[in-house]
């Protein structure tokens, strides 16, 4: 799983702008969301391309991780300092690229089932379906869920934790299947709970940088697709 959770305004007035349920979507809101959809459309094309060149050249999973370490650092080290600047752009098309190019091999993984493309098909639908439905409610109801915060956190950390054992456990060929199964699932809440979160802080003005705003939501819709693809992956393969 993939993740961040930092904001270069976070803490300065970030509800300063909040708007009460059924008052309507601010202006300053609005623009908001406008580039952060447009940038968002945008940025899953280019991964889905990228995701393509993976799978063409057969990208192989050691070039994989360097990819995903290579986005890991531009999203924690460099975006931070660019979110401001026209230069935030290109970096969240770098960042996305790479996670593009890390998506080719499990996607090949999957697509070698006799059922995959039925399978990453479902993933890519189940996903939309979620993101869509979610992020239509909160601009629909204006509702705040900014009171999730602490609970999202904590959930994300038990996740890490739970993740990196799991990855322990299977260097010492200790079977981890039902566990990994188990956090795939609870990623599908994690993340359904953040695209509320993080789509309420944009309705309510607590995000006002469509820049941050975009790669909140990319992350959140990259997670719930590949825990989808898991899930999908293993009760509904061949293998």
């Amino acid at each position: 799983m993939v993740d961040k959770r930092f904001n270069v305004q976070q803490g300065q007035g970030a509800y300063s702008g909040q708007v009460s349920a059924g008052t309507g979507i601010s202006a300053e809101a609005t623009k908001v969301l406008r580039n952060t959809y447009s940038l968002l459309a945008m940025t899953l094309l280019f991964s889905a391309a990228m995701a393509g060149v993976s799978m063409a050249i057969e990208m192989s999973r050691g070039v994989s991780l360097m990819c995903m370490l290579g986005a890991l650092g531009l999203v924690w080290l460099v975006l931070p300092r660019t979110a401001n600047s026209s230069a935030g752009i290109a970096v969240v098309f770098a960042f996305t690229g790479l996670l593009g190019l890390a998506l080719g091999p499990t996607l090949m993984h999957y697509l070698a089932m006799s059922n995959g493309s039925q399978v990453v098909m479902q993933a890519l639908g189940g996903t939309a379906v979620v993101f869509l439905a979610l992020s239509g409610y909160v601009l629909t109801t204006k509702k705040d869920f900014s009171f999730m915060r602490g609970m999202l956190v904590a959930g994300l950390v038990v996740v890490i934790v739970g993740m990196v054992g799991a990855l322990v456990a299977s260097m010492f060929g200790v079977a981890v299947s039902a566990f990994s199964l188990a956090l795939s699932a609870a990623v599908v809440l994690l993340m359904s709970g953040f695209i509320l979160f993080d789509t309420s802080r944009i309705v309510n003005g607590g995000e006002t940088n469509y820049i941050m705003a975009t790669t909140a939501l990319y992350l959140n819709i990259y997670n719930l697709f590949t825990s989808l693809l898991h899930l999908l992956g293993a009760f509904g393969g061949d293998d």
